[in-house]
């Protein structure tokens, strides 16, 4: 398991980056929730169903929620999860208002803004985007991500990668999410970038590109434990 430091060992926040071998032979992705929110100590956990998309669901109670590919909370004792095997996973936190994000951002989500869209929503439950950290973890590389033309005119051109030995373009996504987190307000030294590629490197990751669309899933998980009040503090 990776875990980010960037939210700092007295703020309360935990959160991580599961690896392929936190999984055991054919487990199922719920077994695996549920035994991570054990090892973690929350009480409750919360799941996103992710459909590639931009939606963000504000959640205060436990449960999968269908049709979205983010969820925001104010609760303490809440595990946000979300899961990947080759996109993006993004981790948000305002330690002072309390207020956590998580999202999966493949390319649709990407180009989407899911990353402006998490952060409005985190806005307006308080958080201040200046006061928030965030961390986004291994996904694939933009060695490993070819992409087709209808893709690639679909990004700003900065992240748009063309060398004469590939047939395709390919996408810098990890460099995309910087920049729209910038955007969205966040100061560039509170966001961590992980320089692992998820397609590169199965021995620690799934990928779905690199395994054939067989691959199992990691999980991105980020929530505030606290005395079982409910109350959000850092």
């Amino acid at each position: 398991m990776i875990t980010p430091t960037i939210f700092g060992s007295k703020s309360g926040v935990l959160s991580g980056f599961t690896t392929r071998d936190f999984f055991g032979r054919d487990e199922e992705i719920d077994v695996v929730r549920e035994r991570l929110r054990k090892q973690t100590g929350f009480q409750e956990l919360a799941s996103a169903g992710q459909v590639h998309g931009c939606e963000v669901a504000v959640v205060s109670r436990p449960g999968h929620v269908w049709a979205t590919d983010g969820l925001v909370t104010d609760r303490t004792d809440l595990l946000l999860t979300v899961v990947s095997a080759d996109c993006a996973l993004v981790l948000l936190a305002d330690c002072e208002s309390g207020i956590l994000g998580a999202f999966h951002s493949g390319w649709r989500g990407t180009v989407e803004e899911i990353s402006l869209v998490t952060v409005g929503i985190m806005r307006g439950l308080g958080a201040r985007p200046a006061n928030i950290r965030a961390y986004v973890s291994p996904c694939i590389s933009s060695a490993a991500f070819e992409v087709g033309e209808e893709v690639a005119e679909q990004f700003d051109s900065a992240v748009v990668l063309r060398k004469p030995e590939w047939q395709r373009p390919h996408v810098n996504l990890k460099a995309e999410l910087h920049r729209q987190l910038v955007q969205a307000g966040l100061n560039g030294e509170n966001i961590e970038m992980d320089g692992a590629c998820t397609a590169s490197d199965t021995k620690r990751f799934y990928s779905y590109r690199a395994e054939g669309g067989t691959s199992g899933r990691m999980i991105g998980f980020i929530g505030l434990l606290g005395n079982g009040s409910g109350q959000s503090r850092c």
